[in-house]
């Protein structure tokens, strides 16, 4: 079993990295680049085959550890 976390910055927080990265966008001349927001990307594979357990053990990771809750918002997937 296999869990995927997305964690973006929330739609309210300024994303500097995504603005650094839409600048250099229109710079390259890809026009028409309204916004960037850049997260980060986890696969974590998992030994447990009970999922509701992985599902609460991963969502208090990602609150606690994984993402800055007061600026980050997060998805979570399990997938087989």
């Amino acid at each position: 079993m296999k869990a995927r976390i997305i964690v973006t910055p929330k739609k309210a927080v300024v994303d500097p990295q995504g603005k650094t990265v839409q600048n250099a966008l229109e710079h390259m001349g890809y026009q028409g680049v309204k916004a960037v927001h850049v997260g980060k990307y986890l696969e974590i594979e998992l030994e447990s085959t009970d999922r509701e357990t992985a599902r609460r053990q991963l969502e208090e990771a990602a609150h606690k550890f994984l993402s800055n809750p007061v600026i980050e918002d997060y998805k979570l997937e399990i997938v087989d």
